[in-house]
Formats: structure tokens, C-alpha cells, sequence
């Protein structure tokens, strides 16, 4: 609001009738004084009286200025204040009128000084103001604190924190600083822009994804814990012999190391060697798997189904071990070749590798199979520590007609989905088709030949992520047509 504006609001508007009103106030009191003159000249004392009733009014009159003055000083605003904005504001909108539009332009137009995010995890002493004296040290620092977690120990809080620092911050100078104030055991990593979540909406959707898909538990463990390796390890081995594997109902805590009870069988082994798990992320874990095991076998309902060159449709969809008798059934089909360039080993012992295979623990697995419900491919997406294996295998009859392909692109769709940097295939030198097939994927490409085993890894963090292939696109083969529904 500027000066004028308010000089007009604050004046009231003059008006005819209130002229009126004072005119005849006036006439009003000439003659009631002119009543009471008369009244009191014709008295023996009147003209004293008169006197003094001047005396009296003019007193009343000064007593009435003086006290008018004082109140209104009293009240009055500050020098210079005339209801606007103060002074220091006035001078500054004004200057900012009359500055050059292109200064303006210029300030605007000011990069802001470049920060990058930062995970930071500390223990501090569980006494009032140690959190307090390591927040000074971080604004001190032009550290601003994003997000805030505390993992209450028996001696000490863990706190992790999400922070936004100037990027000429080292890791080094900030782990120092935080020591100078208290914190000690810091590890720090960079962040991304995914951190940003808060850990409630984080843990919700990892729930959720569990919920729909029994082979999302390994992957929600990932995300939920950081970089950590999994490993599943069934309570009966390939020829049915105890593993001695099998954590209590409650788990196992013994710093990185995490034990839980796999509701499936066997036991689902966590490491973190660079940073100790808490107790509160122990429960986080242990709840995870929990919803799992009351839920029991899951999978997504959706399913592709694929139309070949002879006419023939396929569906393509998820399995598992509710699928064990049809892969066997598969296997029975094929040729000794077949099996042996997939499993690699004694052909006798391929049908022991697919309960492990067909698990949701160790990866996710698609099948596809014809319109009377026979299996003729399999195709697998393997969780092997850090790493991830794809395999395939194709029934004899059904083979060169770009099921194996299109496996492969799903299955690699997935992985990218998961969050993988890599895949690879372990093989034969001499399947030309799985060479073939890694290749058509258009992706880096790393060979490593030992006694004929031929391992051949695809790096796809250099790749853009792309999702699985629609039904309305053609297979991946030059003679194969649109899909249909």
C-alpha cells in the first residue's frame, strides 16, 4: 500500500449535512447563553457571577487542549511511521524501481551455489544436547538437514541423516567435523534424488510390492537395507541332504550379519560388512518377511499371449513351484543336448536344480507355454549375491522361432527394473543361438571363455531403461508378425 493510498483511506469524507448539524449546535448555544447572561445580570450579584463563569469556562477550555495534546502524544506512532512500511523497506522498494532492469536481470539470472546430497550415518551419546551441539556443527557448515532417523542402541543413538551440503564439502571434512562434535563410527555415501522419500512411504511401497510378488522380498531387503548382499539358503541341498541352515522364528542379529527364518524353507542370510545393521532395522527386515509368510505364494496375474509365424499362439507368463510338474514334463521332451547346454552338468540331475530354480527366493522365472497349457520354454532371472544370471532353455520342437529372444529382452527388462547394473549368461561356445540372443540386445558386451565355458556379461547402466515388450510389438525375429491378444 503506498503513502496516497493511505492518506485517502485515513481522511474522512466531508459532508454538507455535517455543516448543518454545526450550524445549529451554534445557534443552539447563543441562545441558551444569552438566557443565562440575563438571568444572572438581573441578580444582586450578577455581574460577579458572570465573571467568574468565564473564568471557570476558560479553564476548562486550556485544561481540555492540554490534556487533548497529551493523549494524542501519547499514542501518536513513531516519527516518520505514516502507516506504511518502515522506512528501511520504503527505501529499498524504491530503490529496486529505479534500478537498471538489466542489474535485475543479472541478479536473477545468478547461479545458486551447487550442492550435492549426502547420506550421513553417526552414533552420538544418548544425553540431552548432543544432538543439538553435532546440528550447530552442520549449520556451521552450510549443511541444511533433509531428513532425520534415530536407531536407539543400549549405549548411544544411531542417527542417519539426509543432508543437502555445498559441494566443495568433502566426505572427509564432514566425518571430521561430525567427530569434533560428538559422533563417532561416521560413514557417509552420496545420495540421489530417490533418497528424498521419507522412510514411512519408503517402507509402505516395499510392503506393497511384497504383497504382489513373492520374488520381491530379496529386492525389498535390498532397498530397504542399502547396498547389502542376500543369499538364500534352502534347509535341503540338491540331493535332498540337511544344509544345517535354519535361523530361529525370531532371527539372528550379530552386527552386519542378519539371519531370518525363510518362510519357504531354509534360511535368508543378510551381510553389510561396511556398516552394522540396528536393532531397528533388524525389526524393519523381520516385519518384511513376516507379511510374506502370511500371504504365502503370490504372483502377478498378467499374461501375454503371442501369436508365431505358422499361426500358433503362446502365453507368456510368470511361474513358479506350483509349475514344478509341467517343467518336468518339459525336461522329459527334451534331447539330451538341449539339457546339457543349459544345466551345464550330468543330465540325470537337471530335474533337482529346477525347485531351486522355480523358487521366488532366488529370482523370478517365465514361462511360456500353448494354448492346451503345455510348457515349452523357460526363462530365469537368477539373484546371485550381487550379480544377476539369466538362463534359458527351449524345448527342441519349439526352438528358432524367437522365443528365447524374446525371453531374453523381458527377462533383462526386469533386471533393469530391479535396479541391476549387469546381467550374464553362463553357456556353451558352442550355442550359437544364446550368443546370438545377448547380442540382439544391443548392449556392452563382456566375454570370458575358460574349458569351453563361455560367461557372457551385459552391462546395462549404460543403457537407457526401457520396459518389456508389448504384446502389440513383434517378436524379436525377422519372420515372426505382430502379437495379438
Amino acid at each position: 500500500m503506498t503513502d496516497v493510498t493511505s492518506s485517502k483511506t485515513a481522511r474522512r469524507p466531508h459532508h454538507w449535512r455535517h455543516d448543518l448539524i454545526e450550524l445549529a449546535a451554534l445557534f443552539t448555544a447563543v441562545v441558551v447563553a444569552d438566557t443565562i447572561a440575563k438571568t444572572i445580570v438581573k441578580g444582586p450579584d450578577g455581574h460577579y457571577l458572570l465573571v467568574f463563569s468565564a473564568i471557570a469556562l476558560v479553564a476548562t477550555a486550556a485544561f481540555h487542549t492540554w490534556w487533548a495534546r497529551r493523549h494524542s502524544h501519547s499514542h501518536a506512532p513513531p516519527a516518520g511511521d505514516t502507516g506504511g512500511p518502515p522506512a528501511h523497506t520504503a527505501r529499498t522498494t524504491a530503490a529496486a524501481d529505479q534500478a537498471d532492469p538489466s542489474d535485475q536481470e543479472a541478479a536473477t539470472s545468478r547461479p545458486a551455489a551447487e550442492t550435492v546430497l549426502w547420506r550421513m550415518r553417526t552414533t552420538v551419546e544418548d544425553t540431552p544436547g548432543s544432538l543439538a551441539a553435532l546440528c550447530t556443527v552442520l549449520a556451521r557448515l552450510g549443511v541444511d538437514i533433509l531428513t532425520l532417523q534415530t536407531h536407539p542402541l543400549a549405549r548411544g543413538t544411531v542417527d542417519e541423516f539426509l543432508l543437502r551440503a555445498p559441494a566443495g564439502l568433502s566426505a572427509q571434512a564432514l566425518a571430521r567435523e561430525t567427530a569434533a562434535a560428538g559422533g563417532r563410527d561416521t560413514w557417509t555415501e552420496r545420495a540421489d534424488a530417490h533418497d528424498l522419500v521419507d522412510t514411512p512411504t519408503r517402507v509402505l511401497g516395499l510392503a506393497t510390492r511384497t504383497a504382489l510378488d513373492a520374488a520381491e522380498l530379496p529386492l525389498a531387503l535390498r532397498q530397504l537395507l542399502g547396498r547389502c548382499t542376500l543369499h538364500s539358503v534352502p534347509a535341503l541341498s540338491l540331493t535332498g541332504r540337511p544344509t544345517g541352515e535354519q535361523a530361529p522364528v525370531e532371527g539372528v542379529l550379530e552386527e552386519t550379519v542378519m539371519r531370518l527364518r525363510d518362510p519357504h524353507g531354509g534360511t535368508l542370510i543378510v551381510e553389510r560388512p561396511y556398516l552394522p545393521f540396528t536393532p531397528t532395522e533388524f525389526a524393519r527386515a523381520r516385519a518384511l518377511v513376516e507379511l510374506d509368510a502370511r500371504l504365502g505364494p503370490r504372483l502377478p496375474r498378467s499374461q501375454d499371449v503371442l501369436t508365431l509365424p505358422e499361426g500358433n499362439e503362446i502365453t507368456v507368463r510368470r511361474a513358479d513351484q506350483r509349475d514344478l510338474r509341467a517343467a518336468r514334463a518339459m525336461h522329459d521332451r527334451c534331447s539330451a543336448r538341449t539339457l546339457g547346454l543349459r544345466y551345464h552338468g550330468p543330465v540325470g540331475d537337471a530335474d533337482r536344480y529346477l525347485d531351486h530354480l522355480l523358487s521366488p527366493r532366488f529370482g523370478r522365472t517365465l514361462a511360456v507355454q500353448t494354448t492346451s497349457g503345455r510348457l515349452v520354454a523357460l526363462g530365469h532371472l537368477l539373484w546371485d549375491g550381487d550379480e544377476t544370471e539369466v538362463a534359458l532353455m527351449v524345448e527342441d520342437d519349439w526352438q528358432r522361432r524367437g522365443i528365447g529372444s524374446e525371453l531374453l529382452g523381458r527377462l533383462v527388462a526386469m533386471a533393469e527394473e530391479a535396479g541391476c547394473e549387469s546381467v550374464y549368461a553362463v553357456t556353451q561356445a558352442s550355442n550359437t543361438g544364446m550368443v546370438a540372443a545377448m547380442r540382439a540386445l544391443q548392449l556392452p558386451l563382456d566375454y570370458q571363455i575358460e574349458e569351453g565355458t563361455l560367461v557372457i556379461t551385459a552391462r546395462l547402466a549404460a543403457a537407457p531403461r526401457r520396459s518389456p515388450r508389448s504384446p502389440s510389438q513383434p517378436l524379436p525375429h525377422e519372420e515372426v508378425r505382430r502379437a495379438e491378444r
